[in-house]
């Protein structure tokens, strides 16, 4: 929204006054009549530049303190180069629903979950997924170019992906339809006189990090974690974009076929997959484990993993006119071509690539027992939601007992206080033993054998770093889920009983833009925008030095272009100053040579 100042024109150089163009509108609505008035009004109003005016969304301080400190370090520098922005914090789920649903934004600050295989670019990236909602294209961006670089290196493998890639990554640091900031780390603090076994192979927060862990005396312990996020204690549904982030609690109530450990994709619910060679698309033959269950004792069959990636290839499981794919793994299910139980425990894969690596990314999808979810395909509504894009019930449900086959299942809520998970004894960990009849695609679960060694995990929601911290210093809990401020260090560091654990992360700050809109719509623009994030500066001012400067998504990937490595400074686009203090004269001549021009008080103006 404009303020008074900028709405004053006075002081932009055009032709008439405002009473002067009323009386000449009132003329010609009498010449043409009422019909055409509000196109003499646009004839008229062309000699009435505005200047530029932007807001930037993002989550409040309580909810993230890095990114709301970055959208208003970028606010004061679009200001100085005559941009009028401002910060708009929004809470999580509208956040969400504005960027992944609505595409209702100018830009925005957010941290996105990461890469852990490149493909992932596909979807977040390839101009046919613009319309679809979630982190498909939110940012709306086309590039025929960029189109045939991610078909392409998902049927590739080797150098030539490699290759792919790189360009790839060039592409998209030219074009810029997001910008990448920073990798931050995640800070964590765990007393150790309940617990023991917290894994340095592991992150602290995530499913195998808490089946590491190990109870110091009765196995009957309650391990209580802090939580910066309420949203878990209002929907456990994993297709509901606007209430998911990193999706760890998730992973403890849903398996998935195969899981990420020590960088690759091994079996989980299977014991183990064949693959067919082909010079065309992969078929896979899987092998699931005998005895599998969910947590309402049902048995787990090949005719769930069927189903799961037929739902969420179309929630409305082919009764509406149109598919309505999930938000949610979308990367994964728009892979797979087909999925045929062949019996109980078996069943064929066919996938529409030939590389492995984008394959076995397809089977990290949690799977969902068809007995509960296949009568979720009816259609429905999403409150919020305001595009035409049809939803079903599978993706407006919260799912508050969810039935799944993880280690853990779901104990009891306290609607923004707690969410308490318990130990699954029927899962098939908890039945194998130190001597179980290992393939060679899975030895690691030996290290997992048992289970989980302790009764119940609690989520206690805390409204901030400080509150985790202070409640794991007076014991009242067991270690932090959500990272803390690098503020807490200290703090933490010289507790007794209390250790740090500082995890490099695959998570993302970036800029996203709305390409679908102007001023967003020019790339030159953008890069204009881009260049004014010091992203060094905000990596030691913001993140405490607990963060790394990146230009490529890519960054913390074996795959990063070595053109766009970190090397002091933005390759692509270097930031117009020292230290985080802008030369405003060199970044306004970025706009201007992408064709944009001043008032004479500074003021940018629209094209």
């Amino acid at each position: 929204m404009l303020s008074k100042e900028n709405s004053d024109h006075s002081t932009i150089a055009n032709e008439g006054s405002k009473t002067g163009r009323r009386e000449l509108l009132v003329a010609i609505g009498m010449t043409l009549g009422s019909g055409c008035i509000e196109e003499a009004q646009s004839l008229v109003s062309r000699d009435r530049p505005e200047q530029i005016s932007i807001s930037i969304k993002t989550l409040p301080a309580d909810a993230d303190p890095w990114a709301i400190r970055i959208a208003r370090f970028l606010t004061e520098q679009l200001n100085a180069v005559g941009i009028a922005a401002q910060v708009e914090p929004m809470d999580r789920v509208e956040l969400r629903r504005d960027i992944l649903l609505n595409q209702s934004f100018d830009c925005y600050i957010a941290c996105h979950p990461g890469f852990r295989d490149p493909d992932i670019l596909r979807t977040l990236l390839h101009s046919r997924f613009g319309t679809e909602a979630g982190w498909q294209n939110p940012f709306g961006y086309a590039n025929l170019r960029v189109d045939k670089l991610l078909a392409a290196q998902q049927r590739q493998s080797g150098q030539q992906r490699m290759e792919t890639l790189r360009e790839l990554q060039l592409a998209i640091a030219r074009d810029q339809p997001f910008t990448v900031i920073a990798f931050p780390d995640e800070i964590r603090a765990i007393r150790t006189n309940r617990f023991a076994g917290w894994s340095n192979q592991e992150s602290v927060h995530t499913l195998l990090g808490y089946l590491s862990v190990r109870s110091r005396g009765s196995s009957d312990q309650r391990l209580r974690m802090t939580l910066q996020d309420s949203r878990p204690t209002e929907n456990l549904n994993p297709l509901s974009v606007e209430y998911r982030y990193n999706g760890t609690i998730l992973d403890l109530l849903y398996d998935p076929v195969g899981r990420w450990i020590n960088g690759r994709v091994r079996p989980w619910l299977a014991k183990s997959w064949d693959w067919q060679s082909s010079t065309d698309n992969l078929v896979a033959e899987i092998n699931l484990r005998d005895g599998l269950w969910w947590h309402d004792n049902t048995a787990l069959t090949a005719n769930d993993v069927a189903f799961t990636y037929e739902f969420l290839k179309d929630t409305t499981l082919g009764t509406q006119e149109s598919p309505v794919p999930s938000p949610r793994f979308r990367e994964g299910s728009s892979i797979i071509k087909s999925v045929k139980p062949i019996d109980k425990y078996s069943l064929r894969v066919n996938f529409g690539t030939n590389n492995r690596a984008v394959g076995r990314q397809a089977l990290t999808i949690p799977v969902l027992p068809k007995h509960i979810w296949r009568s979720k395909h009816k259609q429905a509504k999403i409150a919020g939601l305001q595009t035409d894009s049809a939803a079903t019930k599978a993706l407006i449900w919260n799912n508050m007992q969810p039935v799944g086959s993880g280690p853990f299942q779901f104990h009891n809520v306290e609607h923004r206080q707690s969410l308490t998970l318990k130990r699954f004894d029927r899962h098939f960990l908890a039945h194998t033993s130190k001597d179980y009849d290992l393939t060679s695609e899975s030895e690691y679960i030996e290290r997992y054998a048992g289970g989980v060694k302790f009764k119940q995990l609690q989520f206690l929601i805390v409204p901030s770093a400080a509150a985790a911290t202070k409640l794991i210093l007076n014991g009242e809990a067991d270690g932090t889920a959500t990272s803390v401020t690098a503020s807490e260090v200290r703090n933490i560091g010289h507790a007794e009983d209390v250790e740090l654990f500082i995890d490099e992360s695959l998570s993302m700050y970036h800029l996203g833009f709305n390409t679908r809109k102007a001023p967003f719509s020019n790339v030159r623009f953008r890069r204009s925008v881009a260049q004014l994030l010091d992203k060094a500066f905000l990596v030691q001012n913001v993140f405490g030095g607990y963060a790394e400067p990146g230009t490529s998504p890519l960054a913390r990937h074996d795959s990063l272009a070595p053109e766009l490595r970190w090397t002091g400074t933005d390759s692509e686009l270097p930031f117009p100053g020292e230290n985080g203090n802008l030369n405003v004269a060199k970044a306004k001549a970025a706009f201007k040579d992408a064709g944009y021009r001043y008032t004479k008080n500074g003021k940018l103006l629209r094209r």
